[in-house]
């Protein structure tokens, strides 16, 4: 599988495998959101497109596109190569700096990187039928209210998310009674057993349960009866870009 990142000009934001740490996520006293392996898992599915310099965002709420000024500490020039407010309203358009090509039937899922939260404006999401698309896409966020925000330099602007959207059409959901599957009501019933059970444990302060701290079965990827998943990962390997 390929993913093709053809740099429109010489001079591109660069590309990064997703990052599984998170400002916030350190902050908390012995790191706990890294005990919920689907936040990390998340925050590494996929590539970050990352600010080439330091811009500051500011809006004073009115709709037009003069109501949005730029600046930066870099050099000015670099601004309108790399973001302005084409849709106005307060909406800010990044430029990727470069036009992505997937293999038939793959696309592009476009937004901020997971769990990466900016006060005061927020990406809007998009899918891009890549496998086809002859011109670059861009990456855009809404102010959400009149202030101004910051961009640091090296700091994920976009994230990239390969995907076979087509195939979602395929899916057939189906809504059922979970004692229509008397094995996987059992396995229900031993977690939740579980887990009243260690809870109740911390709250009276069992020494053994205090020392654990948390229920690991899921970063383990097994069941509380022991039975090991198949297929479990707790890291994302992702390649990074390499220049040809």
């Amino acid at each position: 599988m390929k993913l093709d990142c053809y740099k429109i000009y010489d001079v591109a934001p660069e590309i990064v495998p997703g990052r599984s740490n998170r400002d916030w996520m350190d902050a908390f006293p012995d790191r706990q959101p890294y005990r919920c392996l689907p936040l990390s898992m998340a925050n590494s599915t996929g590539w970050e497109i990352l600010c080439p310099i330091d811009l500051n965002i500011s809006w004073n709420g009115g709709p037009g596109k003069s109501d949005i000024q730029f600046t930066t500490k870099s050099d000015p020039r670099a601004i309108a190569s790399f973001a302005d407010s084409h849709f106005q309203r307060g909406i800010v358009t990044f430029h990727a700096g470069h036009l992505f090509q997937t293999e038939p039937g793959w696309g592009l899922w476009t937004m901020g990187a997971p769990n990466h939260f900016k006060d005061g404006i927020a990406p809007l999401s998009g899918l891009v039928e890549t496998d086809w698309l002859p011109f670059p896409f861009t990456m855009n966020w809404q102010m959400t209210r009149p202030g101004s925000v910051v961009f640091k330099k090296g700091e994920p602007f976009c994230f990239i998310m390969p995907m076979q959207h087509k195939l979602l059409e395929d899916i057939e959901p189906e809504r059922k009674l979970l004692s229509s599957n008397p094995q996987l009501e059992s396995d229900f019933k031993n977690w939740a057993t579980s887990r009243q059970n260690f809870n109740d444990k911390l709250v009276a302060g069992d020494p053994e349960s205090r020392k654990a701290g948390w229920q690991r079965h899921y970063m383990r990827g097994e069941t509380t009866t022991g039975d090991a998943a198949e297929a479990h990962q707790t890291k994302r390997r992702l390649k990074p870009p390499r220049d040809v």
